[in-house]
């Protein structure tokens, strides 16, 4: 009893160490008697002083020539996330704008998503093709290239952390022996952009079965010998699985993680119980236990990967101050959400590179929201800062 109460007082200590309220003050000038964007401004402001009251990181950087300091850099972050905002106090004299706020205090954990950690990315899953097929014809499991991502695909979706679409007859590499440095321009796939404009999602998983051998081929022999050792467990069964899992960028192609995920264990599947991949015989031997085990893994690692990552849509339409995107509720995009606007710009001396991103200094503002698509409004006519179909919103 005694031991048990111990653990609870530690799990509340750690829970309050995890969790703190603090105040941060924040100001703003006023411009052009823009009360609003003034207060916004004070707002982040302050919401940047509480972030570093609760946990900062400082860091310097000398750069020395000759015994003379020539550069010299300061550098301030935090990894806090805010929770549970609330403006206590709001002062205004003349042209300054000041904003007391008081927040629920978190750790982020490795990397901070922001806003965008609350929605819902779109991921396409292709195919994974095997680079030596005939390693699959014990157990008859050949079908690994495209059951493979269909598991991945169901594991992820049942997070609920993204929208999954299949695309796992599709192949994005030629040279599987290779994969993935067959690359054009600047490390980018020539196939990823095209897959995810067509899917219409924001990252793209592939990968590659690199081994589904056995480790002594000679103990599956034929032979009255063979079977009698592989009976009394003297032949050696084991059998090997190694994969690379990588997920790609769907807007630049870029590589945002590469891994690969390898395990050996018994293949103890009797003649004809395992037909398939995916087959309930293939999933009751061991080996099928323990690559079971491994995509459970993988399904994490997509997850974690890209909980880091911003939120990124495309803009379809733009009429005027109206912009209607290519996200909408399933995404997690609600009335009121706000999505800062760039413009995507391409040059006629590099037609096939990578679309650079230029901020366009405006934000939007959700306000009509369906289930696959929505709109909102912005301060100005789109005309007037370019933006027009195919420039992208993002959430930080």
């Amino acid at each position: 009893m005694k031991l048990a109460i111990l653990v609870i007082t530690a799990l509340m200590l750690a829970a309050n160490v995890q969790a703190v309220v603090l105040e941060g003050v924040g100001h703003a000038t006023i411009y052009n008697d823009d009360v609003d964007s003034a207060r916004q401004e004070a707002k982040k402001a302050a919401l940047r002083d509480v972030s570093l009251q609760y946990e900062a990181r400082i860091s310097s950087r000398d750069t020395m020539e000759n015994g003379v300091v020539t550069e010299s850099r300061l550098q301030v972050a935090s990894s806090s996330r805010a929770r549970s905002v609330k403006v206590v106090d709001e002062y205004r004299r003349g042209d300054l704008m000041r904003v007391t706020v008081r927040a629920d205090m978190s750790e982020s954990g490795s990397c901070s998503a922001g806003e965008a950690s609350g929605l819902r990315r779109r991921v396409a899953v292709t195919g994974f093709p095997m680079v030596y097929p005939d390693q699959a014809r014990i157990g008859r499991i050949d079908d690994a290239g495209e059951i493979l991502p269909q598991l991945l695909q169901a594991d992820l979706r049942a997070t609920g952390n993204l929208q999954v679409f299949g695309a796992t007859t599709q192949r994005l590499f030629s040279d599987l022996l290779n994969a993935p440095t067959q690359q054009k321009f600047n490390n980018r796939l020539t196939n990823v952009i095209q897959v995810a404009r067509e899917l219409g999602v924001q990252f793209v998983v592939a990968g590659v079965i690199r081994d589904v051998g056995v480790s002594d081929p000679d103990a599956w022999g034929t032979s009255i010998i063979d079977r009698m050792q592989r009976g009394v467990g003297a032949a050696n069964q084991n059998r090997r699985f190694v994969a690379d899992l990588m997920i790609y960028d769907g807007f630049s192609g870029a590589p945002v993680y590469q891994e690969r995920f390898a395990t050996e264990a018994r293949w103890d599947a009797g003649p004809g119980s395992s037909d398939g991949f995916g087959s309930a015989g293939f999933q009751e031997t061991r080996y099928g236990q323990a690559v079971g085990g491994l995509m459970k893994d993988m399904t994490a690692a997509v997850n974690n990967a890209l909980a880091c990552q911003p939120f990124i849509t495309r803009v379809t339409r733009v009429d005027g101050r109206k912009v209607t995107l290519d996200s909408g509720a399933t995404a997690g995009l609600r009335p009121g959400d706000e999505l800062k606007l760039y413009r995507s710009a391409s040059f006629f001396d590099s037609p096939g590179a990578t679309p650079e991103l230029q901020d366009s200094g405006t934000t939007m503002t959700v306000n009509n929201v369906h289930p696959d698509f929505s709109n909102g409004r912005i301060p100005v006519s789109g005309g007037l800062i370019n933006i027009q179909r195919d420039d992208v919103a993002i959430v930080w």
